[in-house]
């Protein structure tokens, strides 16, 4: 199993667009599961359609389930620090039970797991390596994950 990896960094910093890139080159070795700090309420379920009205009827949770996708929203969120670090534990570990081979996860700098820090953002250790976007080599942060070295490596 592979330690999950947070890529950190302040907002407009090149996350997202590197973990796309990361995406792609994990997903032909396993699985790849990813979770998104989010610092905003944002609607994810549209007003008026079923799962909307299960959720505001007082379902602790509903469950869409699509031909293509499916989806899980639950009354929990990041409500405190605590709670927090918390739900990124439960979520990486339901995302371990479930299979998957890599879990990256984009925010959390606080997070006890491995991190990327893109920008200038300061970081809970472990920090495996840090610099802009552009400095990033992909393919041999893909590799060293596949290959289980990623910890190995002297942070940049």
């Amino acid at each position: 199993m592979h330690p999950p990896l947070c890529i950190v960094g302040p907002s407009d910093a090149g996350k997202t667009t590197l973990l796309e890139s990361l995406v792609a080159e994990l997903a032909d070795a396993g699985r790849v599961g990813t979770i998104k700090s989010i610092h905003h309420d944002i609607e994810i379920d549209t007003p008026g359609k079923d799962t909307y009205r299960h959720r505001t009827a007082g379902a602790d949770t509903v469950v869409g389930l699509t031909p293509s996708l499916s989806f899980k929203i639950t009354s929990s969120g990041k409500t405190d620090a605590d709670s927090e670090g918390a739900l990124l534990e439960s979520t990486v570990d339901d995302l371990q039970a479930a299979g998957y081979e890599f879990i990256l996860i984009e925010g959390f700098h606080t997070a006890p797991y491995p991190k990327l820090v893109v920008g200038d953002r300061p970081a809970a250790p472990p920090v495996v390596a840090r610099g802009p976007p552009a400095a990033i080599d992909v393919s041999a942060l893909a590799t060293a994950m596949i290959e289980g070295t990623l910890l190995d490596a002297d942070p940049v």
